[in-house]
């Protein structure tokens, strides 16, 4: 676990510096975040809030309450920022981690462990209290699975998560799909940086 830790806290590191090396105005033009030059801050829609990224600092927190999210949610953040690499709006195609070309599936079993797991012990046996939960972070119900709901991760990536209901011949399966960007390796980027982070008690 310490040293789980520790290699978040060298990624989180890694982030600020890279961040630093990239113009901020592009930066704020191209993933449409908004760049407030006067504080060296971005403020960064998320799900359904605002956070604030201070560049100077080197801290990111809620617009709205002040608090600071947690290192999973601050990696994705400053990933987001960073590995913009085209204008192109996202071609609309659902696909999942496991189809995404040049590593999908290499990050798979890390996905399973941080994400799916909980999602199967959560909604697993009842997919209703899905919905319940997507609306605390802005998701919509979508029409597949036995439940299913898309969330506005960032301003240019959907998540769409679906619940196939177990019973006692079939085991409960969660699928997460996400719209194809039209550079398919920075959405590669950006999910290897941590999981989807769903409300899950």
């Amino acid at each position: 676990m310490y040293l789980e830790k520790t290699n978040y806290r060298i990624a989180l590191d890694k982030g600020w510096e890279d961040l630093k090396l990239k113009d901020p105005a592009n930066i704020a033009d191209v993933m449409q975040v908004t760049y407030l030059s006067n504080r060296q801050q971005f403020i960064v829609p998320f799900f359904n809030e605002k956070f604030i990224t201070d560049c100077s600092k080197r801290t990111i927190y809620n617009a709205a309450d002040g608090l600071v999210p947690g290192i999973g949610a601050r990696m994705l953040i400053l990933h987001y920022l960073t590995f913009f690499e085209s204008r192109k709006e996202p071609v609309h195609k659902w696909v999942s981690l496991k189809e995404i070309p040049g590593g999908g599936m290499l990050f798979y079993p890390a996905f399973y462990k941080d994400s799916i797991r909980g999602l199967i012990k959560a909604f697993g046996h009842h997919s209703a209290l899905l919905l319940e939960c997507a609306k605390q972070i802005g998701g919509q119900p979508a029409s597949f699975g036995t439940a299913s709901a898309v969330f506005q991760v960032f301003p240019k990536i959907p998540l769409c998560v679906i619940i196939w209901e177990g019973d006692e011949e079939f085991r409960p399966t969660p699928l997460f799909y996400l719209i194809r960007l039209s550079n398919i390796s920075y959405t590669l980027r950006v999910l290897s940086a941590s999981a989807a982070i769903l409300p899950t008690n």
